[in-house]
């Protein structure tokens, strides 16, 4: 799925605006260079009256980085660059050739300000989606859509920086490390400095089970059409979290005294904060669900293969190197009635469980016979409409891509990508081991959750951003 990942803005009041994203969004204007300024602005909203455009320098700071990245030698870039996924033989393949990254500017109406993309404590508001590219587009229109498309939008009193992203690239955790580089090109160019340290270079060697060279994947299917998926958009609400590091230990301890008590002494040993607060997420949405006896859900999780292969993935490896696991499956009124130290060993079970074997058997599986479920591409419909999915995750960079006007103060995503009971887990700005969550439910089911008194004593304020620089 094309996926929007980062945005990037000023502050000046109660939040700045930075947006990591997982949604697409529509073409830009004809005429657009992919590797230079666009000759058109794309208004971020419904106003005809333009204005005059704020931040000039960080504006052409922002394309002139975007340029640089087309051109530079840099193995990172060079992948990022490539805009076409080409179908042939039943199998994938991506054309480097080098047609660049399209970059589009766009200014938002007169007065729209960061506290306005960005407000604390309310839902997240509609008119950020307009900030994202390649609206709709899913990973198959890669064959005549860019593979990544920059929309740089003008606030009153700020920038945001939007990417859409094909996630036929890579997963998150590469997509990071090269919006970190690109960042540090641009830094680097801005200040006229040297680079800290030498740009870590990108593993683009495909991973095979036998360590030899990667044979192509040969798409198991007769027929295109059953890959290609076009999910209707369904009324959803989103909604950031904020918990803080303190709240986040206090999870942890309460699971592990709920297990301690039940004799659980190596559940509660592996204990994480991640399975606390996905636990407290896990149970508190199935109880808005209002699910009929009978109903199980399970929780699944996107969970980073690299560490867990043996010998292990370096972090430089550039792909999709991921897998999503899941709880064992449990009646809804179980597992509110086992409690949160259950459900959070539930989850840790399910981690401990993924290994080297495990991941091996899977691509085995593949390989040699197509399965009738868990086929080797992601589509919406394999979620559960009583389960629930954690993507992302909080050891994501999102706050370390300075461009040169200083670190992000926010981070949000586009539509894409978006279910009932989703979450996505972000690292704060101010470090310190707490951690963001944007929720995303229907109407009915988020009105029933903001009366979930467990759900709401765990959830911290969200403190205002600092005055000052991006």
């Amino acid at each position: 799925r094309i996926i929007p990942i980062h945005k990037q803005a000023k502050q000046d009041g109660d939040r700045g605006v930075v947006a990591h994203g997982e949604a697409a969004a529509s073409r830009s204007p004809p005429g657009t260079s992919p590797c230079s300024p666009p000759t058109t602005s794309r208004r971020a909203s419904s106003s005809t009256s333009p204005r005059k455009k704020p931040l000039d320098n960080t504006r052409s700071n922002v394309i002139r980085s975007a340029k640089s990245t087309c051109i530079t030698s840099s193995p990172t870039s060079t992948t990022a660059t490539v805009n076409r996924a080409t179908l042939s033989w039943g199998s994938v393949s991506i054309d480097c050739d080098g047609q660049g990254v399209q970059v589009v500017h766009a200014v938002a109406d007169d007065g729209v300000t960061m506290a306005d993309v960005v407000p604390p404590d309310v839902d997240v508001p509609p008119v950020l989606q307009s900030f994202f590219l390649l609206d709709g587009a899913i990973n198959y229109d890669g064959r005549d859509h860019p593979l990544l498309a920059v929309q740089v939008t003008d606030l009153a009193d700020g920038v945001f920086v939007g990417f859409s992203y094909n996630h036929a690239l890579s997963d998150g955790t590469a997509f990071w490390g090269f919006i970190n580089a690109w960042a540090e090109i641009a830094r680097a160019r801005l200040l006229g400095s040297p680079r800290e340290q030498p740009l870590r270079r990108p593993l683009l060697d495909r991973w095979s089970p036998d360590g030899g060279a990667a044979a192509p994947v040969v798409l198991p299917c007769t027929e295109l059409s059953d890959l290609i998926e076009r999910t209707p958009q369904t009324l959803l609400r989103e909604r950031m979290l904020h918990f803080s590091s303190e709240s986040l230990a206090a999870l942890k301890e309460r699971a592990r005294q709920e297990l301690l008590a039940t004799g659980d002494a190596q559940g509660a040993a592996a204990l994480t904060r991640f399975q606390a607060l996905t636990s407290l997420l896990w149970r508190c949405i199935t109880r808005a669900r209002r699910l009929s006896p009978e109903k199980e859900t399970t929780c699944r999780v996107a969970i980073n293969n690299r560490g867990r292969l043996r010998p292990q993935l370096p972090a430089e490896y550039f792909g999709n190197a991921i897998s999503t696991i899941s709880t064992e499956a449990v009646r809804a009124p179980e597992l509110l009635e086992r409690g949160h130290g259950w459900a959070a060993a539930a989850v840790g079970r399910a981690v401990a469980a993924h290994t080297d074997a495990v991941i091996r058997e899977r691509v085995a599986a593949l390989t040699a016979k197509p399965p009738e479920r868990d086929p080797p591409a992601y589509m919406m419909s394999w979620h559960h409409p009583c389960g629930t999915l954690m993507g992302s995750s909080p050891r994501f960079d999102m706050f370390g891509c300075d461009f040169g006007w200083g670190k992000p103060v926010a981070a949000r995503s586009g539509k894409a990508k978006k279910v009932d009971g989703g979450t996505s887990l972000y690292p704060c700005p101010d470090g310190g081991g707490s951690m963001d969550a944007e929720l995303t439910l229907t109407p009915e089911h988020m009105a029933v959750l903001e009366e979930d008194e467990e759900f709401w004593a765990a959830v911290s304020p969200d403190a205002p951003a600092q005055v000052g620089n991006v």
